[in-house]
């Protein structure tokens, strides 16, 4: 990873979770985020659609890049019964997702795009989480205490909802946070 000492990362993410797990791949990099509509066609797969909002956001990243620059977009969508679960807007939006999502299975798909001046690949990683079933003033309990209003599906596995309501994960848990590290490590290492 030295050769990309060099380099300019951008990353084009306003998320924590994806700035402190890229933090720990021991990376220097700048955020610099292009808000998009975050619509995905009607047409598309649900399967899709993590893919294609990453690439949709490096396509469109405003600033034209220099030779030494390497931009990083992410997207994590929630799927559950060929459904994509969004970002609530609501808490009550917030309850009835998380609600749907208790006592069930659903897959995480987040996909991220690595693009210089040469070249663009885009990752994708899935995993599998069952919650356990949950207790509606538990549901509750989350939404008001940790505002899961810009998370997919409403929740976040790295919060108290994750510690006590997710009983089994077929995957990786850094997926289901956002960013799976692994596959941008060993795409980075190639770069």
């Amino acid at each position: 990873m030295s050769k990309l000492k060099s380099r300019r990362i951008i990353l084009a993410s306003n998320s924590p979770r994806r700035q402190e797990l890229l933090k720990g791949l021991e990376l220097d990099f700048v955020v610099n985020v292009n808000p998009i509509d975050e619509s995905v066609p009607d047409d598309l797969p649900a399967e899709y659609a993590a893919a294609y909002l990453s690439k949709l956001k490096a396509e469109s990243y405003p600033e034209p890049l220099a030779e030494e620059d390497i931009l990083i977009t992410s997207d994590t969508i929630v799927i559950q019964k060929g459904r994509i679960l969004g970002k609530p807007t609501t808490e009550m939006e917030a309850f009835e997702m998380i609600k749907s999502l208790s006592g069930t299975t659903h897959t995480v798909m987040t996909a991220v795009t690595i693009k210089d001046l040469k070249k663009r690949v885009t990752i994708e990683d899935e995993a599998k989480v069952t919650l356990r079933f949950l207790e509606e003033d538990e549901i509750w309990h989350y939404i008001r205490n940790y505002k899961p209003f810009d998370k997919a599906g409403s929740y976040g596995i790295q919060e108290w909802i994750g510690f006590v309501g997710v009983s089994s994960i077929e995957g990786s848990y850094f997926t289901v946070m956002g960013f799976p590290q692994h596959l941008v490590y060993q795409h980075l290492k190639k770069w």
